[in-house]
């Protein structure tokens, strides 16, 4: 049974803190309509729970009447870690935020490292998820048909390849990584009312949400690199449920110029998952997919209530 162990009203936003059956700690938030329609979204790798909260998507959320919550996996930002945990464990620390939100039915949706979350909530969830969209999350790392790296970043794939054989090794560098990133971050510190819907060119909307994201990832891995660790090992090894259990809706969204997730996976999810909407976006790449889809997103979850 989960409990919860603090909640906190700042402004348009509420902070819980909920304590899951086996004692660990979930990081939760949630803005827009407190009495409005629940959305849970799931956040990249690495990130955090802040990573749902991007200005526009929050007023997006506020006008359409929803209530856009969030949490840190385990291991990021204030979340215990939950070592060796699987995409499947998804399912009973969404339960467990759900039993003490008092939801009972829910929309979610999961951006790159969160999109199989989403779907395992989708899959192990059917009594609460009514629809689940993905925008650029991967395929199983095992996925028969699909050449896993094609296309791929390159640092991505040696980084992968890295951790499947030299596990010390590729620790190591995620440990350089970490430092990098919090070091070109260390001025990014933003929340959700900072970023407005002014009047710019493109190039400085997208710098200005790049650096957003700059600064929920370093919001994620200030306590370490474990919430990368085990995300990165849960997505290469069996995720822990069947993609033919998903029963609700399922929204793909992939952009054909990315490169971190290419859109081959979703390709491949498609022909998996029954009765999955697809869409593939010619102009977008992975970061732009979500700045520019996600009101989409919500528009499509909106209706399937």
């Amino acid at each position: 049974m989960a409990t919860a162990v603090r909640t906190q009203r700042e402004g348009g936003r509420m902070r819980h803190t909920v304590r899951t059956s086996d004692g660990r700690l979930l990081a939760v938030e949630e803005w827009g309509d407190p009495a409005g329609w629940p959305i849970l979204a799931h956040h990249g790798t690495p990130s955090s729970r802040r990573a749902a909260f991007h200005g526009p998507w929050v007023r997006d959320a506020a006008q359409r009447g929803l209530r856009l919550i969030s949490y840190d996996r385990p291991g990021y930002g204030d979340s215990s870690p939950g070592p060796g945990r699987t995409v499947a464990d998804t399912a009973d620390d969404v339960r467990a935020i759900c039993a003490e939100l008092d939801i009972d039915r829910l929309g979610t949706w999961g951006f790159s490292g969160g999109g199989p979350p989403a779907l395992a909530c989708a899959a192990l969830l059917p009594d609460l998820v009514t629809a689940a969209v993905v925008l650029a999350g991967m395929a199983p790392f095992e996925a028969e048909g699909l050449d896993w790296f094609a296309d791929m970043y390159r640092d991505d794939v040696d980084d992968t390849r890295m951790y499947l054989t030299d596990p010390d090794a590729a620790r190591k560098k995620m440990d350089q990584d970490r430092e990098e990133f919090l070091l070109a971050s260390a001025d990014d510190a933003v929340d959700a009312d900072a970023w407005t819907p002014a009047r710019e060119d493109a190039a400085v909307t997208l710098g200005r949400y790049h650096q957003f994201l700059s600064s929920c990832r370093s919001a994620g891995l200030a306590p370490g690199i474990q919430g990368w660790w085990d995300d990165s090992g849960a997505q290469v090894r069996p995720w822990g449920f069947d993609l033919a259990d998903v029963a609700a809706p399922v929204l793909l969204m992939y952009g054909r110029r990315d490169v971190f997730v290419p859109f081959a996976h979703g390709e491949w999810l498609a022909r998996q998952i029954p009765g999955a909407d697809a869409r593939w976006f010619d102009d977008d790449g992975h970061g732009t997919l979500a700045q520019r889809r996600l009101p989409e997103a919500h528009a499509w979850l909106a209706e399937r209530k």
